[in-house]
């Protein structure tokens, strides 16, 4: 604790200056007295003046000093120790949305225009210090790469892979890349937004205009040159040849920058040509919105100092009272007779230690931060007791080993969540076929649920070892009830035979038992080889499995097509445009 202690607001430790120059000023003329005992003889002055309270003034001043003392220490705020803070952000949403068609191979930037792009986006990202980001890729259709995240990083690691040659269909519709930007709003709850894109050309102001929104305007960064360059297909597997028409003509991709600043003047936006420094960027992301000041709360939390100051404010609540000292105590006694809420006469009870701890607490505490602090100190039985909303008694009587409890709260959440909240709680109860369904409940809404499918797999491989258990009961009593049937036969044999009988038994018994544990080793055996041999063909196939990701972004957009294609979407197929 003293290792720790430290002030969060140093300087207001400086306003126990002031108080040292009154505090002198004040003892000077204590100490002097007043003028009159030097003009007065001592025993007049006694009867003249009020001696008692001339020292209760005197009294009063020393706490008024002693307060101004006090006072900037609780200012300076006093700490010793961190507690957790929910986390704010300020509601600063952008999507980007980069142009991946084939002109974007043009060289008239170098290296290229698609790499210099790719270099404007790592600045982008590295330059906004809060707030969400989405990565979307667009030619002839539209792909979200990574959806809104404060991750920076996984867009700065993916964006090295995208390449106009991965798309699969070739051309340019920005179109569908702002209808996909705003489903990305729309699914986070985002009510205000920038979209930034990043692109050398657009064919049809109509793509961009119909999208206009001032909530979520539209900027745009020029990517290229107005002299323009031809498009070399080196990166689609023919060396040395460019792009050209039907004619035989070489295409020269130029940038157009009038239409671009046009689209973005449309979009309520504003137009930046890609330069070096960071000045366009800036630019770009300055772009107002109609709130600047909206912020929301994030779930993460994180460390803070806990000021300690208020506890200097108690100190001086004493001195405050003495200075309204004038009806205090009046207040004061009316205070017993106050009326409070069901008021009810309740008969003499002794109140244990944790009860009066639990009282003092909720002077200052609701009960969900009782509930809760109970909850972080390892006792959810009492956080069950305190909870009010219906999900967090149940994660409470969860961790208490309540299931069935959990799960008549848990199956008040009708969510996906809920679901797999019941699911668990089933599989605690070795309730295995409800839990089963509750997790293909989860899977029916969200086939990507990793831990859903875990935990079906483990519930299931439960319930299949129950089944065998039983199983195995089942064929043991059989087994028993043969013991006995035989048992009853050997008791009606001649008692002459029994004792060779039981030798051969014992015989036979212990060739038995050498013979198990021979197969026993051999079976152990077996099974640490056959388990080796599955490690290293697990190991091996894991050295197959590709860690390129542009692979895997190459045939995420491929089976997104196919499936616009399937579900008779065909705007975004291949148009007359190639670049």
């Amino acid at each position: 604790m003293f290792e720790a202690f430290h002030f969060i607001r140093p300087w207001w430790l400086a306003g126990i200056i002031p108080a040292v120059a009154l505090a002198w000023y004040w003892l000077r003329r204590t100490q002097t007295g007043s003028g009159w005992e030097s003009a007065i003889d001592s025993e007049l002055l006694s009867v003249l003046l009020d001696v008692t309270q001339t020292r209760s003034g005197k009294w009063f001043s020393g706490l008024l000093v002693t307060a101004l003392f006090v006072a900037p220490i609780g200012l300076a705020g006093p700490a010793w120790e961190k507690l957790p803070q929910n986390v704010e952000q300020r509601e600063d949403t952008l999507i980007i949305l980069l142009d991946l068609s084939l002109s974007m191979l043009a060289q008239d930037l170098r290296p290229s225009r698609i790499d210099r792009a790719r270099q404007e986006i790592v600045d982008v990202l590295r330059l906004r210090v809060e707030g969400q980001t989405a990565l979307i890729a667009y030619a002839g259709d539209a792909h979200a790469v990574v959806p809104l995240t404060d991750d920076v990083a996984t867009i700065e690691n993916l964006l090295v892979s995208l390449s106009p040659e991965m798309m699969p269909v070739f051309g340019s519709n920005p179109d569908h890349a702002i209808t996909l930007a705003h489903e990305l709003f729309e699914n986070a709850n985002v009510l205000q937004g920038r979209i930034l894109m990043i692109t050398d050309g657009v064919d049809s102001l109509g793509d961009v205009s119909r999208h206009r929104n001032a909530a979520f305007p539209i900027s745009v960064m020029g990517i290229g040159t107005s002299s323009g360059g031809s498009i070399p297909l080196d990166r689609l597997r023919q060396p040395g040849r460019t792009l050209r028409t039907q004619e035989g003509n070489q295409i020269i991709a130029q940038l157009d920058d009038v239409r671009l600043r046009e689209v973005a003047d449309l979009g309520f936006g504003r137009y930046e040509e890609a330069r070096v420094g960071d000045g366009d960027i800036n630019a770009l992301l300055a772009t107002p919105l109609p709130s600047e000041d909206e912020t929301i709360e994030v779930e993460r939390e994180f460390d803070t100092w806990a000021d300690q100051g208020h506890w200097i404010a108690l100190l001086l609540l004493p001195l405050a009272l003495v200075a309204f000292r004038k009806g205090v105590f009046v207040i004061i006694v009316l205070i017993p007779f106050m009326p409070t809420e069901n008021a009810v006469a309740q008969p003499p009870m002794v109140i244990e230690a944790e009860q009066v701890d639990s009282l003092w607490d909720s002077l200052w505490q609701r009960k969900d931060q009782r509930a809760w602090q109970k909850l972080r100190e390892g006792h959810p039985e009492f956080a069950a007791a305190l909870f009010e909303d219906p999900q967090w008694r149940a994660v409470a009587q969860y961790r208490s080993s309540d299931f069935s409890g959990a799960f008549v709260n848990f199956a008040q959440d009708p969510s996906t969540s809920g679901w797999y909240n019941q699911g668990n709680a089933l599989a605690r109860l070795q309730q295995y076929e409800q839990a089963i369904a509750a997790y293909d409940h989860v899977l029916a809404q969200l086939p990507g649920h990793e831990d859903a499918k875990f935990n079906k797999a483990l519930v299931e491989r439960l319930l299949e070892e129950q089944e065998q258990s039983d199983q195995q009961s089942e064929d043991d009593q059989g087994q028993s009830s043969d013991q006995e049937d035989q048992s009853q036969e050997d008791q009606e044999q001649d008692p002459g035979d029994e004792q060779q009988e039981s030798d051969e038994q014992q015989q036979e018994s212990e060739q038995q038992q050498e013979q198990e544990g021979e197969e026993q080793e051999e079976a152990e055996a077996q099974e640490t080889e056959s388990r080796d041999e599955k490690q290293e063909a697990l190991e091996q196939w894991l050295r197959r499995v590709p860690d390129d990701p542009g692979g895997l972004l190459r045939r995420k957009f491929s089976h997104e097509t196919k499936q616009r294609l399937r579900e008779g979407d065909y705007s975004h197929t291949q148009g007359d445009k190639l670049w």
